[in-house]
């Protein structure tokens, strides 16, 4: 039996995720430097995101599934006005409006975004799809399949 390189760590680390790495890289960089024989990820953030990135090393990697069924909380920024191709900030500026929602119209669209959610994922999203990140299929022009991504089930307060 061949052995395994790198120590044998079991738990939890908690990382603030920066901007522009993928989760992947992330765990493959706590990987390396703390020698684990094992390690991954608790839920896939886009490179574009930042924020919480649960990593489970050892035995830990079996409990992953408890942590994504999880309820999640989302904390964003938008700009008003601004329409862009790949839904985030790094496309290009498809579709520009001058017209602001009151905040009557603000408050009156809040409800439908609280609560238990099927979010469907856009194209330039983290998703799999044939083994391939949408994201990377997107930005390469190639369309991820004729079918959109199935839904998500995402719970929010």
């Amino acid at each position: 039996m061949r052995r395994k390189r790198g120590r044998p760590i079991n738990g939890w680390l908690i990382i603030d995720k920066p901007q522009a790495m993928t989760s992947t890289d992330v765990v493959n960089r706590v990987r390396r430097g703390f020698d684990a024989q094992k390690a991954g990820h608790g839920g896939t953030l886009d490179p574009l995101a930042t924020g919480v990135l649960p990593i489970a090393f050892g035995h830990a990697t079996k409990t992953v599934p408890y942590v994504m069924d999880g309820t999640k909380l989302y904390r964003f920024t938008l700009t008003l006005g601004d329409a862009r191709d790949t839904d985030d900030a790094d496309g290009k500026t498809i579709e520009t409006t001058q017209a602001r929602p009151t905040d009557e119209q603000l408050r009156a669209a809040l409800p439908a975004f609280r609560g238990e959610i099927m979010q469907i994922p856009p194209i330039y999203s983290a998703i799999k799809i044939a083994g391939e990140r949408a994201y990377d299929m997107a930005r390469e022009g190639r369309a991820p399949c004729s079918n959109p991504a199935p839904p998500v089930s995402t719970a929010s307060s």
